[in-house]
């Protein structure tokens, strides 16, 4: 029986506040999408008018202004689409509490059903049974695993989302955590008892090669001559 792709969505929220029950909404959120702990390329990402006035707090912190928001859809505009994307995946974020906090609260709202803590993965948890008395903020972390981080001059959910999907990676022990070579991870075998041949990636990445370098490219090869291994390799 072929073991089903493990799809994770790594999110994050900037709010209002650090209240919910007093009024404070959600103004925007972003999530990166992960299937077997490697990106896809999938993200979504929405600003959210959050019909109430911004704290000043909140303000320092993501730069969100009511001017810059007045014009974004409500909550209940992006909602669907947002639970549409999270699907019954895994969902990833760092203080967990806090964000699922807010989107539940929205959701009350909108009577619709609250996200699952079943479904929910807490990065700051995982740091802190990993590395017990180190600083484990987010911004720490990527420090401690040599992530760059230089464009977070402000918190933004789904640049936070993106940097946070590299952290879980090397939370879970790096590019390589699927590569156990002693023990098989349950649910990670067929019914013989055999691991099965690795799944192919459900959505292909983005080539990365710019037109400008490919042509300088085939220019350096057609200049190394007719006989050269790379036109051979070329013609292929």
């Amino acid at each position: 029986m072929a073991v089903s792709p493990a799809r994770e969505i790594v999110f994050d929220t900037e709010t209002t506040g650090v209240d919910p029950s007093a009024g404070d909404r959600v103004v925007e959120i972003g999530c990166v999408e992960l299937i077997n702990a490697v990106p896809t390329g999938r993200t979504f990402h929405a600003y959210i008018n959050p019909q109430r006035p911004m704290s000043d707090g909140a303000f320092r912190v993501h730069g969100l202004s009511d001017a810059f928001l007045a014009d974004k859809p409500v909550f209940g505009h992006v909602a669907n689409d947002f639970r549409t994307f999270i699907g019954d995946a895994m969902l990833v974020a760092h203080n967990a509490s806090f964000d699922a906090m807010f989107i539940n609260a929205e959701f009350k709202r909108l009577e619709l059903p609250p996200l699952s803590p079943d479904k929910i993965i807490d990065t700051l948890v995982l740091a802190r049974r990993k590395h017990p008395g180190a600083p484990n903020s987010l911004d720490a972390l990527c420090a401690r695993y040599n992530i760059d981080n230089s464009k977070r001059t402000k918190h933004g959910a789904l640049l936070d989302a993106e940097i946070l999907a590299e952290v879980y990676i090397e939370l879970l022990g790096g590019r390589q955590a699927d590569l156990g070579l002693s023990i098989t991870p349950a649910g990670f075998v067929n019914e013989d008892g055999k691991r099965p041949a690795a799944l192919p990636r459900p959505v292909p990445l983005a080539s990365r090669v710019t037109e400008a370098e490919k042509l300088a490219h085939a220019a350096l090869v057609e200049s190394l001559g007719a006989n050269s291994v790379w036109q051979s390799i070329l013609e292929k």
